[in-house]
């Protein structure tokens, strides 16, 4: 058994993955394991987020890829106060958790959502979409994106600061 220390490692021991011993392939050839992978904390990459698809401060830490056979991938996903993504819709869905702070994700006919730690949230596929962080709170989220013909994210336009502000209202209405 791995003991596991904090919350970031709630993803670190997957059942599936790219490497480990295979003796199967998918029907592209690649090689599919047949004992658990394991993903130590850390390892996949981190990255800010890229400035055309969000907007204020935005840091993804990567927990596990996709696979041959599962087809959708997680990260943590940390928005400093006030930071928020541009539109967006994920074509085979996605899973968001709170795990630090309150968040906000608002559709595009205008349902405004606020959720706090502990709090989930499925998006189906196609639903054009922002989430973010309240103007005064830090906010992180495990995110469990699926992918469909390769692509996890279609991205649209920035969330304009009066779209936030809006959102913000809304949700200060809802508590």
């Amino acid at each position: 058994m791995i003991k596991m220390g904090s919350s970031m490692a709630i993803a670190a021991v997957m059942f599936t993955g790219l490497a480990g011993v295979a003796n199967a392939a998918d029907d592209h050839g690649q090689q599919i394991p047949t004992e658990q992978v394991y993903y130590k904390a850390g390892t996949q990459g981190a990255f800010k987020g890229p400035e055309k698809y969000f907007t204020g401060d935005v840091y993804v830490q990567k927990l596990f890829p996709e696979t041959a056979v599962s087809h959708y991938s997680g990260a943590y996903v940390t928005f400093e106060p006030g930071a928020r993504s541009a539109w967006h819709e994920h074509p085979a869905g996605q899973h968001m958790i709170v795990t630090e702070g309150t968040a906000l994700t608002v559709t595009k006919d205008g349902k405004v959502f606020k959720f706090h730690k502990g709090d989930a949230i499925w998006c189906p596929p196609g639903v054009e979409h922002w989430h973010g962080a309240t103007a005064d709170a830090a906010m992180t989220h495990l995110v469990i994106t699926a992918s469909k013909d390769g692509k996890n994210v279609i991205w649209g336009q920035k969330v304009t600061d009066a779209e936030y502000n809006a959102a913000l209202k809304e949700a200060t209405q809802q508590d």
